[in-house]
């Protein structure tokens, strides 16, 4: 039996195209899913999964449809050969019943391994660049030392609580904690005291 996994990313999608493509390729049952695809728990495609007997094959009309990652894909499909389940992606042609399917299958993971290594090794090179040309990456910082200053100097000297001197600075309680530290350690906890 061939069962259909289809899978849309919002209500505002349609799984149309996907169920139509699915039923002519003569899936018998088809299992439809709203939810991104990198959501972790995908209750549909269990099911689907659970539906799934020996000799039978999870058919999806793209691959991406089922993986949110080529990794996930070749687990995916490595559980469903274990169970003596096909796969099939009809976009992409690929049939796991087949020799040759597999042997796409795992020419498509080569391939999409050696993309994630060379965008690796360009971004080490961008970085490493940006480096000698003396950037720094990451986001910039929040608080000049001047604010860091003042910040210090209103929770020393000031009966303001952390979360009020945060709210001036107009940053979060956790930036000014990890910006400032903690110099209250003489005073009352912050949670004790009425603003």
């Amino acid at each position: 039996m061939l069962i259909g996994y289809a899978r849309v990313s919002t209500h505002d999608q349609n799984a149309g195209l996907q169920v139509d493509a699915l039923t002519a390729a003569g899936c018998e049952r088809i299992f439809v899913e709203t939810i991104t695809g990198a959501a972790h728990d995908r209750p549909k495609l269990k099911a689907a999964l659970r539906a799934a007997k020996h000799g039978d094959a999870l058919v999806v009309w793209k691959l991406d449809r089922l993986a949110r990652s080529f990794s996930h894909l070749l687990e995916t499909v490595a559980t469903l050969d274990r169970r003596g389940i096909g796969f099939l992606s009809l976009t992409e042609n690929i049939d796991t019943v087949t020799a040759g399917g597999r042997l796409v299958l795992h020419i498509f993971g080569a391939l999409a391994e050696f993309e994630r290594a060379i965008i690796h090794e360009r971004t080490m090179a961008g970085l490493e660049s940006a480096r000698a040309r003396g950037r720094i990456g990451g986001r910039p910082t929040k608080l000049t030392e001047t604010d860091i200053a003042h910040a210090r100097a209103l929770l020393k000297h000031s009966d303001l609580s952390v979360p009020a001197v945060a709210r001036q600075l107009n940053v979060s309680v956790s930036t000014l904690y990890a910006r400032v530290g903690a110099v209250r350690s003489a005073r009352r906890p912050v949670d004790q005291r009425a603003e």
